[in-house]
């Protein structure tokens, strides 16, 4: 598998083109919820919805974790994008026997205070109307061999227009309080906050 790096000029630049790309693009990027810090590292776990995701998290990173931002990405994808590694990223690849390093490898970064890792349990990229969400196996064996104090965050994101020529980002925030982790119970757990997210959405927008 492919390990992440953290480049000394790659990496600040994509957080440096996260704010550009950001400020650009929206009318606002607007966080819903709190994050309460216990100092430890943090799981993040969110909808894909889109190309932007990963720039999205990562300003929830600068804004509100401010740990040293790890994703998970296709192996496929991260070869032809290679200077997503020097970003953060580290492979998976699904139906294979490499599947058990990466698991074991994102249980060693969460085994860090300074770090974050960023997954999407869908494994791929979904309509931000589909709520029949489904987590992949792999979620449970990861957090079954990582820090019990590892931060469970969830994160719900959308995006409306109204009348702007820019959309505006809305992100929902949730820390997952409970020691229960098996993967059905993080699957409901997550839709619930996902049909409430929305639900929140629609109510206040």
């Amino acid at each position: 598998m492919l390990k992440a790096k953290h480049h000394f000029f790659i990496y600040p630049m994509f957080k440096c083109l996260t704010k550009i790309l950001l400020k650009r693009n929206f009318n606002k990027c607007i966080i819903n919820g709190e994050f309460e810090d216990n100092g430890k590292s943090v799981l993040v776990i969110s909808n894909h919805v889109s190309w932007w995701d990963g720039f999205w998290i990562m300003h929830l990173n600068l804004k509100l974790l401010k740990r040293r931002f790890h994703f998970m990405m296709l192996e496929e994808q991260l070869n032809k994008h290679w200077y997503f590694q020097y970003s953060g990223g580290f492979s998976v690849k699904k139906k294979s026997r490499s599947i058990l390093e990466t698991i074991d490898y994102t249980a060693e970064l969460l085994s860090s205070n300074e770090n974050m890792v960023l997954l999407f349990p869908q494994g791929e990229i979904k309509s931000v109307y589909d709520r029949n969400i489904k987590f992949e196996k792999g979620v449970e064996r990861i957090l079954m061999k990582s820090p019990s104090e590892t931060q469970i965050l969830f994160v719900v994101n959308l995006i409306d227009y109204f009348s702007q020529k820019k959309p505006t980002l809305y992100m929902y925030i949730n820390t997952l309080h409970k020691t229960i982790r098996s993967v059905d119970f993080l699957e409901k757990e997550y839709i619930k906050f996902y049909s409430e997210a929305i639900n929140k959405h629609i109510a206040n927008v």
